[in-house]
């Protein structure tokens, strides 16, 4: 299967694959997988998807942590992953803080396009059609709307809180967590 035949799906990671922080996950120690997101990775992995990881990062912007530290919780994730039979095949990132006004930090779609970039080269508008996205706030899925994306809220993380807010786009689909969107996917 070419890499442009093949399936994608697009993550976000704190509070989908990941427990959030309030006070920013700031290196590998602090990575937390929320239960059975790794295992929902590894069946899509399995299932012959390539999973994509669309995640704002401005702790890095924020001198919280350093581009190192990100790399190592990256790491640990996909050490997590291997013996699962699970794989991220990319992660996009945005080190920014709002006030850099850049097009990358969500919910600007600039990373969604990096990614139907890679992906999806030469596929006609829109860029994301019919490519499931899995976030738990509207920064995730304003942007992924926007590009024709699947829309997928998980409650954990920021979901709930999103969920009750309200102003989801529409044909918004809501699951538990990342493991119940794909046993739905999957129909498993």
């Amino acid at each position: 299967m070419s890499q442009h035949a093949a399936k994608l799906i697009i993550l976000d990671r704190d509070g989908v694959i990941n427990v959030d922080r309030d006070d920013y996950v700031k290196s590998a120690q602090e990575w937390e997988p929320i239960p059975g997101s790794l295992e929902a990775i590894a069946l899509l992995t399995q299932a012959g998807y390539r999973v994509a990881v669309a995640t704002n990062q401005s702790g890095i912007g924020r001198g919280f942590y350093a581009l190192q530290d990100l790399h190592a919780m990256h790491q640990k994730m996909a050490d997590l992953l291997a013996p699962l039979g699970g794989r991220i095949d990319s992660i996009f990132f945005c080190p920014h803080v709002d006030a850099d006004h850049c097009n990358c930090r969500k919910p600007l779609p600039g990373m969604y396009l990096e990614i139907a970039a890679r992906y999806r080269p030469g596929a006609s508008a829109p860029a994301l059609a019919d490519i499931p996205v899995v976030g738990d706030s509207l920064r995730d899925l304003l942007p992924a709307s926007t590009l024709g994306a699947q829309l997928n809220l998980v409650l954990t993380g920021k979901g709930q809180m999103t969920l009750a807010t309200g102003g989801l786009p529409a044909n918004t689909a809501v699951y538990e967590n990342l493991l119940a969107f794909t046993h739905q996917h999957l129909k498993v």
